[in-house]
Order: C-alpha cells, then structure tokens, then sequence
C-alpha cells in the first residue's frame, strides 16, 4: 500500500526526537502498548493531545467486560459478542480477545488499578446491555475509567517513559520503502518542545481514540476529532466499518440545541434495574426484546429513537428512582452529580436521556496484530478496526480491547525488533513537502460539518439524507480545493484548521460507506432498507483515500475480515 502523498498544510519539523517506537494517544490502549514497549527495553515515546488523562477513557463509566466471574466463561462471553456484531465480527480477533481478556484485567490490577470489591474481596461484577452474565468489572462506583487512566498515568510517569503532551499529531513519515518512519507534531504551548516538530521511529502506534466530535452532541471529549484515522488515510492505509456509529441510548438530555460533549448515563444504571419508559410511565422496551432494556445497545437506542417519533417528543425518561439516596450515592456518585449539576434528581424523578454518538466500531483497518496496511503503523482501541465489534460494539468491551491489542501490538514490536534488528536501525524519512498538500478549513468549518453528519447521518438515516449530507459536505471539500488551486490560499495553519479539516476527512469516509451499505444491520439504520440483508451486506466496508483526494471504495467479497498484507512478514 503506497502512500497517497497527501499531508496537512503545516511548517516543517523545526525539532526532532529518535525512539524505537511512537504512540500517538494516552488512554488504556496507548499507556498499556507504552508500558509494555517500554519493558521489553525499547525507546518509547508517547505522544498525546492534551494532558496524559484528558482522552476518552477517563470518561468510561461502566467498566471492563472480561469472563471474570464464577461459572462465566470466554465462550459465552464470545456469544454474546457475536450476537451483538450482528454477524459481521471476526471471529478469530473476538476470540482472541475473550481469551486473553482476563489475565489483562489482572495485569492490569497488577499495575495498580482498584476495581470495586465485595465483602468478601471478590471483584464486584454487574451486568450491561447484550450481557447474559455479570461480567462487568468497575471501580468507584461509576468511575472505571477515571481509575483506570489514574493507575496507567502513574505508572507512566513512575517508571519514566518520555511524553509529549498538548501535541497534536499531523501527518505520518514515511521511508524511501513506504515504512512508517515516524510522525510529525504540532506542540501547543510551553515545554521542551513547542511548535512542529518530528519523533523519528520505524514502528507508530495510533491510539487516538474517536471520532464523536463529527457529530453535534456526543459523549466524547471535544479532543475526539479522527485524527488517527484521517492520518492513517492521508498515508494511505485501509479503514473498514466507518458507517457502524454505536448511538448511546441513555444519554443526559440537556435540550434540543445542545452541542458538543454530554452526560452520559451509565448502561450499569439498566445492568443495576432502571426502566426506560415514556412520559406516561410506559416501559416501551419490554416486548421488544428478551432482554428489554438490556438488550445490545442498537436496539435500546432504536427502541427510544422510535418511540420519540411516535409521540413527537424529544426524549424519553430513565427511571430508577427505587434505588434510593443510598445506592445512588455508592454505586454511582459521578452520574448523581451530573444530573443534579442540571438540575435533575435522579433518586426523585426519571432522568431525560436520548441518544448520542458514542463510540466508532470501525476505524483503521488492523490484523490480529495491531498491523494497519502501512508497513510499521499499528492502531488500537477505538480507532482500529480489529473486527471486534462488527456491527455494534457489545458494551464495555472497548476498555478491555484496548487492553489485549496494545499488548499484542507491544509484543510484534518488541519481536520485530529482535527478528530484523530494528532497534538499531533509524529511519530516513522522505523530505518534508515544502508546499501544503492539502487545503485547511476555516476553524468554523467544524460546526457546519457536525451540524451536516447530525442531520443526515445520526442514528435515522436513508438515501436522501446521506446523499444531501454527502453534497453538503462535497462542497465545504471544494470550497477549500478551489481556494487553495486557484487562489493558493488556505487557512492558516492551527489546531483548529486541522481538527476541522481532520473531521472533514472522516465524515466523508463515515458518509460514504453508510451511503453505500442499503441495509440494517446494528448501529447503521437505514430508514429506506429497515431489514437485515446477509445475502448482500454480510461483509465489510473498506475504504482508502486516492492521491486526488477521492475516495475509494469497495466491499469485501464475504464477512471474512481480509488480512491486512498478502504476507504478515512482509509487516
């Protein structure tokens, strides 16, 4: 796979630093990959955004899922994520993840996580959405991922792997071969570095986390704008299953104009006994499915989405005031503060919620490895693509994903090193364009792009919505293409020119495959096509960016999730 040669317009590296191996991200996929890399004696950097604990998994609520249990096993943890994938996960990467999930968990224990206990020392487990079994291991009540990024940080920073923080990353080096040879950074604010700059190293780890920000209202950080994802396309590399936008469906409502990050309301609320019902007190789940309002996220969120519009509403209630002062207070503190910081107390009245987007299942294409189809670049957690997920991501699998995979990816760089000798062996980057290769969007581009993907291409979608969502996003693209070839203006470089052209660039590739997918199938609902169809669309989405800047795509000829090289050494 070649690259396309397109980069942001940016300044060139003015510093550089050398490492065995860069990791764009600090949450559990990319602390897990750093830690592990860096006990096998490697040169680790990490590079991430904004300070080492601002990405998404500080936000995760409801836990990690692993067959921790008494009784529970990985195979009927295995089931019931195949049954959520809606046929479209791969096997092989959910049994990988199943299996080795568990001693994951407990490494990660080891590093100095506290998961919830009971009386008797035991892990506290609960249920969520899609499980059969409690198998949802938390901490702090509601705050697992708090703990989670809090232990990881510690360890980083005990143990002294070098970080960039407040840097965001622009575009990925390259080799005279098409090796990723490292990337480059932009470093906001005071430090040893600042400004554009380089870390030169043959192996690259995406760990950047997700994309929520292309749409209005989202559960993500407002740090969660693809740019792990648009680099890997701009370098050439595969995404798969972009249109699979899991909607979480029990969401704060904080009004119909709300913008940019939400509460998000825990599933362990549903896993705990709380009802989802209408402003009449209807449960409107139960009868739905066997498990009403556990059943796989995509059917709660389009079991809520339905109602609304058949009452005209704008939202619908969570109802678990029986829980009591006491349980709310102990089990989960951190949702009870943030809806009563609106003015909504949930031990006294339901609590408005809708859906949200919440979590990419698809995003750069990887093997069981960690390998993208860009020889040295890996990716992890949420903006790979292992074929995990499949069509809907089964809840609190995400943590744990980020878990197994880093350590995988950690353990083919520790092992390609020693095979081919790359721990003495420092890249010789192609030359940095001296002319911008790609046009930025003015920094208010970002709000017309999400008020575009929320109106055509949130959780209801059909061929006119997409197809105005994807000519309305053609011309914010040709606007910017024009400017730059016939007046060779763009706008200036900046943190926020490159986030908008970044969510540009994802938003394009999300509409598209969602334009091209006529069906129904987990998180991806398409009004015109509202039936599963496994004789056409029981296979994936790949798409990749041509040196133009069109898109290219096509469909894999079965559900076997495609190998990411013809030969896994050629990695």
């Amino acid at each position: 796979m070649s690259s396309t040669g397109i980069r942001l317009h940016a300044p060139a590296p003015g510093w550089n630093v050398e490492a065995d191996v860069v990791i764009v991200g600090s949450g559990v996929a990319g602390l897990t990959a750093a830690l592990r890399c860096q006990a096998a004696g490697l040169r680790t950097v990490v590079v991430t955004k904004a300070r080492l604990d601002d990405g998404s998994t500080r936000w995760a609520q409801g836990g990690v899922a692993a067959a921790l249990g008494e009784g529970d096993t990985p195979e009927q943890h295995l089931g019931d994520t195949l049954v959520a994938g809606v046929g479209l996960c791969d096997e092989a990467a959910v049994r990988t993840l199943v299996t080795e999930g568990p001693d994951a968990v407990r490494r990660l224990i080891g590093t100095g996580a506290h998961f919830d206990e009971s009386a008797e020392g035991d892990l506290e487990l609960t249920r969520e959405g899609g499980h059969h079994r409690r198998r949802i291991a938390h901490a702090g009540g509601d705050a697992t991922g708090a703990e989670i990024s809090r232990a990881l940080v510690e360890a980083v920073r005990a143990r002294g792997v070098e970080t960039v923080e407040n840097a965001l990353v622009l575009d990925l080096l390259t080799d005279a071969e098409g090796r990723a040879a490292g990337v480059t950074l932009h470093v906001m604010g005071e430090g040893q570095h600042d400004g554009v700059g380089a870390v030169v190293a043959p192996a690259v780890v995406l760990a950047t986390g997700g994309m929520g920000q292309v749409f209005s209202a989202t559960t993500n950080p407002h740090v969660s704008t693809g740019d792990g994802v648009a680099l890997a396309l701009r370098a050439g590399a595969e995404v798969s299953d972009l249109e699979f936008v899991q909607f979480h469906p029990t969401v704060l409502f904080l009004g119909a104009d709300a913008e940019g990050q939400q509460p998000l309301v825990s599933e362990a609320v549903r896993g705990e006994g709380a009802y989802l019902v209408d402003a009449d007190g209807v449960r409107f789940m139960v009868g739905q499915h066997e498990l009403a309002e556990l059943a796989p996220r995509d059917i709660v969120a389009k079991g809520i989405t339905r109602r609304m519009q058949e009452l005209g509403t704008e939202h619908m209630y969570l109802d678990a005031r029986h829980f009591g002062a006491d349980m709310w207070e102990n089990r989960f503190p951190t949702i009870l503060a943030a809806c009563r910081a609106h003015g909504i107390d949930p031990v006294t009245e339901p609590i408005p919620v809708a859906p949200a987007a919440h979590y990419a299942s698809g995003g750069v294409r990887t093997d069981l490895s960690g390998r993208t189809t860009v020889p040295g670049l890996y990716a992890c957690g949420e903006a790979a693509c292992t074929g995990v997920h499949g069509a809907n991501r089964l809840a609190s699998n995400s943590l744990l994903e980020g878990l197994v995979y880093a350590e995988r990816i950690a353990d083919d760089i520790e092992r390609q090193h020693a095979e081919n000798g790359l721990h003495a062996r420092v890249p010789a980057p192609v030359e940095h364009p001296s002319t911008p290769a790609h046009p930025l969007l003015p920094p208010e581009a970002r709000f017309a792009i999400q008020r575009v993907m929320t109106a055509g291409a949130g959780v209801l979608r059909s061929a006119d919505s997409l197809a105005e969502a994807a000519a309305r996003l053609g011309r914010i693209h040709a606007e910017a293409v024009n400017s730059l070839t016939e007046h060779g203006k763009t706008s200036e470089p900046g943190v926020d020119t490159w986030e908008a052209t970044n969510l540009l660039c994802v938003a394009r590739v999300l509409v598209a495959a969602a334009r091209r997918r006529e069906e129904t199938r987990g998180c991806h609902w398409r009004e015109d096509h509202p039936d599963r169809d496994d004789a056409t669309w029981r296979r994936h989405i790949v798409v990749r960016l041509n040196p133009d800047r069109t898109l290219a795509t096509r469909t894999t000829p079965t559900a076997d999730f495609p190998a990411t090289a013809k030969n896994p050494q050629e990695q």
